[in-house]
């Protein structure tokens, strides 16, 4: 059974105009976050990793962007979004349902990794404003992920999975979450949770121009992502 599907058109990896173009999608957001998120951050989740990681940075800032319905200033990633498909060639990914199993199906062609997350990113934009928030976080934390893109994918993304919390000596997720942000208070509000997240959210980004080889701003802030998750569920 077909849950969620992604159609966009593109330009061969070698061609001296990099283009691509979103086709028909069917991506629907039902019982949150919905089996077309979980595309779309399949699609991060499976290239992200082939493309080059100065462009990492670039990528997160574009979701920032498109969250925010800002204009994004093409090209990107070295490719330019379009409208027209004339002469483009046409791909489509899947998620699937086998036997009650979730299954990813990526489509093969001369198509480059930037293209595929751009297309997901895109896609991204086309939701409501106000879901977009939740679907950017869920592509945010897809750029964690290290392994196949499957149904342990799935459980890490839905917050099933056994998390790295108790790797760096944290009793539980609540104190993680609470050091991550900053907060001493063990019972904080819902609006200082809030705040926190948004002022270290505003350090974090990658347009701050934080100068530490090391500093990793996607892993910074899928952290603070996670830990307003934790606190507010």
């Amino acid at each position: 059974m077909l849950l969620a599907e992604l159609e966009f058109y593109h330009s061969r990896k070698i061609a001296p105009t990099r283009r691509l173009a979103l086709g028909k999608a069917y991506l629907p957001l039902q019982t949150p976050p919905g089996n077309g998120p979980l595309l779309l951050a399949g699609i991060v989740g499976e290239y992200l990793p082939k493309i080059d990681q100065d462009l990492h940075e670039e990528f997160l800032t574009i979701l920032f962007k498109v969250q925010r319905g800002e204009s994004v200033t093409q090209p990107r990633l070295r490719h330019r979004l379009q409208q027209d498909k004339v002469g483009l060639s046409q791909i489509r990914h899947r998620l699937s349902s086998t036997n009650g199993k979730a299954k990813y199906s990526f489509g093969e062609g001369d198509v480059a990794p930037e293209q595929n997350v751009l297309a997901a990113a895109y896609a991204a934009g086309e939701f409501p404003y106000s879901a977009r928030s939740a679907i950017m976080n869920l592509l945010r934390k897809s750029m964690k992920w290290s392994g196949e893109i499957g149904e342990d994918f799935i459980s890490f993304l839905l917050g099933h999975h056994k998390e790295y919390i108790v790797d760096i000596g944290h009793k539980d997720s609540k104190s993680w979450a609470l050091h991550v942000l900053g907060i001493t208070n063990p019972s904080p509000t819902r609006s200082e949770i809030k705040q926190c997240f948004r002022e270290l959210l505003r350090t974090a980004h990658p347009d701050t121009g934080n100068l530490n080889e090391d500093y990793d701003a996607a892993q910074r802030i899928s952290d603070l992502t996670e830990a307003r998750r934790i606190l507010l569920r």
